[in-house]
């Protein structure tokens, strides 16, 4: 519910402010007094698109300020708070800027705001209907929501928009992984390959070490033959050589006389002692190099097996990596990414098998929906044409027609079902129903909507709805049963209508008066909440014209009883 209504500014309002109350508010003036300025205002809050010119003369910007009660509102408390927007004890001050420059700012809650989140917030919240703006009941995707309400389809449907969603997203993800399959193929050849190649050459870390030092050996197995047996001569003396002297014999001669001379000095005992020692190692090693000389032979198929290991190894180096450790990393990734593509392939098969269940699934649905729909569109239209003989349109037909949707291949419905309803109506005997949006004058959706509200107004309650032209066209009993189905919608929504008829007017429990006048020599808009007295004035202006006599003061005075009686 709005509480407060301000406007700054804009057109020929220098500054107004309107306290709305809860039920039917209705706002009367002159034609031409300026009353559209106050549904402009309404419309800006709810997000509507407007220029410069809108702009009072002189002024830099026009400004709209409106206090809302949200205590009714639990779905758009939880959508302020889903953006971070603050709302304080259920009041949430919503705030519009439009500057000379055409530049449009827009607060909720004190926070700046795109423009499209008015829209966003007020959608199916603020409905206005005007004979001088496009209605939301034209709109497809609006008549399609007015008979789900009436339905109570709105679950089912959003279970079919939850499962068509869900249809695209599998047919996005089947058809990427169709769409690789060619290259998952050949990469699964190569990465296999790699794989195999690594694994075939049976790598470990300290083979190359190994294989590096065996090949050493064989390659020069000749000289390391040949130089060793020399080695051990030199230690242990040529044998083909009788007057060799070997490394031994000289370290034991210098042995003795250093023993000798420790005879003499006894501080060279322990070198002597070391000199005997290092005869014997010396014996030793050349022991030790003979055996090592005679286990050192040629194996020429030994060394080309050796020669073909190394030159396999330095190929996977070349490939895979500078090391061992990195040549069989890359092979551990190389396996990952193979198993993946693998799975991907079990992703495609496991994909199509729940397309499949799920294209079941939501064709059930929309099949489901569809009647429903249609047993509702029956009951709706019949509902509608009795609430619209009330209202001045007793020939008036009223019906839901249904345009099948063609779906994207491979969905079996659109998001919102395998049809689209569609409102006909026609306002005359003789007449067929045709699309609202053909055959509807501003003056005749207004009452469309005003039927449709009144029966869905349990549905939706807590909504604020604008009437402008309402009356258009009727008078007499039908503008009372106009008053009647206002008020009843007040019951529920916070209503607010401008209207030129006495007997809606006697029937809002708030009752704003739009007036022009000049202060300064330049043209204002005032907008005035009136109290008992000055409405009696005010509705007997309305039903007798400029000249108000006593006998339109009593009639308007009956008319404000009996509109009090019946609510």
């Amino acid at each position: 519910m709005i509480e407060l209504l301000r406007i700054e500014q804009l057109a020929l309002v220098d500054r107004v402010e309107l306290e709305f109350g809860p039920g039917l508010n209705v706002v009367t003036g002159e034609t031409g007094a300026g009353k559209s300025v106050v549904l402009g205002a309404l419309g800006l809050l709810a997000g509507a698109r407007t220029s410069a010119g809108a702009i009072r003369e002189g002024a830099d910007q026009a400004v709209v300020e409106a206090v809302f009660r949200t205590d009714r509102l639990p779905e758009l408390e939880a959508e302020l708070a889903k953006r971070g927007l603050p709302i304080d004890d259920h009041e949430l001050v919503v705030r519009r800027t439009v500057t000379r420059s055409g530049r449009s700012r827009a607060q909720v809650g004190g926070c700046l705001v795109p423009l499209s989140t008015l829209a966003e917030l007020f959608a199916g919240r603020i409905e206005i209907s005007s004979q001088h703006q496009s209605q939301a009941l034209l709109r497809p995707e609006i008549q399609s929501r007015v008979l789900d309400e009436f339905g109570g389809l709105r679950e089912r449907c959003a279970r079919l928009r939850s499962g068509v969603s869900a249809l695209r997203a599998q047919a996005e993800e089947i058809e990427h992984l169709r769409g690789d399959a060619e290259e998952r193929a050949r990469r699964d050849d190569f990465l296999a390959f790699q794989v195999g190649e690594i694994d075939d050459a049976r790598l470990d870390v300290d083979e190359v070490e190994r294989v590096s030092a065996e090949h050493g050996r064989l390659v020069h197995a000749e000289r390391l033959r040949s130089e060793t047996y020399s080695a051990v001569a030199r230690l242990t003396g040529d044998p083909a050589r009788f007057d060799a002297t070997s490394a031994a014999d000289l370290v034991g001669e210098v042995a003795r006389v250093v023993e000798e001379l420790a005879g003499l000095d006894a501080t060279l005992a322990p070198l002597a002692e070391r000199l005997w020692v290092t005869q014997t190692d010396l014996g030793d090693a050349a022991a030790e190099l003979e055996r090592y000389a005679a286990a050192v032979e040629a194996d020429p198929a030994r060394l080309t097996w050796l020669e073909e290991r190394i030159a396999q190894i330095e190929r996977l180096r070349r490939k895979y990596g500078a090391t061992t450790e990195e040549i069989l990393a890359y092979r551990d990734r190389a396996a990952r990414d193979l198993a993946s593509l693998a799975g991907s392939d079990d992703r495609l098969r496991k994909l199509e098998s729940e397309r499949e269940a799920e294209f079941s699934r939501v064709a059930r649905e929309a099949a489901s929906l569809g009647k429903g729909r249609r047993r509702a569109a029956k009951k709706l239209a019949a509902l509608v044409e009795e609430a619209l003989a009330e209202l001045a349109m007793p020939a008036a037909r009223f019906e839901v027609v249904f345009q099948p949707v063609e779906p994207t291949p491979g969905i079996p419905c659109g998001s919102n079902g395998a049809e689209a309803p569609e409102l006909r109506f026609s306002a005359n005997a003789g007449e067929s129903p045709r699309p609202l949006r053909q055959v509807a004058s501003g003056g005749e959706i207004s009452r469309v909507f005003l039927a449709l509200k009144n029966v869905l107004r349990r549905a939706d309650a807590g909504m604020v709805l604008v009437f402008d032209e309402v009356d258009a066209a009727i008078g007499g009993r039908v503008a009372d049963r106009v008053g009647a189905a206002l008020g009843e919608l007040g019951g529920d929504h916070q209503v607010l209508c401008i209207t030129h008829l006495p007997q809606i007017a006697a029937r809002g429990q708030r009752h704003f008066r739009v007036a022009k006048f000049e202060a300064g020599g330049r043209t204002e808009i005032a907008v005035d909440l009136l109290d008992p007295e000055r409405r009696v004035e005010e509705i007997a202006r309305m039903a007798g014209g400029e000249v108000i006599s006593e006998a339109t003061r009593r009639h308007a005075r009956s008319l404000l009883s009996a509109g009090r009686g019946r609510d």
